[in-house]
């Protein structure tokens, strides 16, 4: 799953977990912010309905972070006052900045389970001292084949809490249609 695999599934319109507007628990989440200075990172962010309804709604320091580069244009041509350089064509794992809030959105479900350690220091790495990780994470089988690859509340438990203080792990009570039931909202924040 290297950038040429991402980019094919972008360009082939094999993107299942788009659902082209803005997560409901994500959305409920965002109209809570008071802060609109916080600065927002949106790793995996495919076309990133996220990023925009942060943009509309006055949060103008959101960075959208993803492999491929088309959902990258596909946001520009969305949004095209978005700043070029909040839009970062990147590998996660190499990006070296700060930011307040981190958005996860389907890109911990898309990454190689033998990544998930990776994913925590890093995300441990990107966060201010007072920063949070705020998402969904999919409540189902973890299966060898994918993505998405699942993961359970237990198991998500013991990835997080060696680094994280973990505020919120539950299911999530507003998530759309397709994925009632098989997701949880969480907010982790460095102790």
């Amino acid at each position: 799953m290297n950038k040429a695999y991402w980019e094919e599934r972008y360009t082939s319109h094999k993107t299942g977990w788009n659902i082209g507007y803005v997560s409901t628990p994500l959305k409920v989440y965002f109209d809570q912010l008071e802060d609109k200075t916080l600065k927002i990172l949106i790793p995996g962010a495919g076309n990133s309905y996220e990023a925009e309804y942060l943009w509309n709604n006055g949060f103008k320091n959101v960075y959208v972070l993803d492999f491929a580069k088309q959902p990258l244009d596909n946001f520009k041509n969305r949004l095209p006052e978005f700043p070029q350089s909040q839009l970062l064509n990147a590998n996660f794992f190499e990006l070296d900045d700060s930011f307040d809030l981190i958005i996860e959105q389907t890109f911990f479900c898309a990454l190689n389970p033998s990544l998930r350690s990776n994913y925590v220091k890093q995300m441990l790495q990107l966060l201010k001292p007072t920063g949070k990780l705020v998402g969904l994470l999919f409540n189902i089988e973890l299966t060898e084949v994918g993505p998405p690859f699942g993961g359970n509340i237990s198991e998500y438990q013991a990835l997080f809490k060696q680094v994280f203080k973990i505020k919120v792990l539950k299911p999530s009570i507003n998530s759309i249609k397709e994925r009632q039931g098989n997701e949880l909202f969480f907010i982790f924040e460095i102790p």
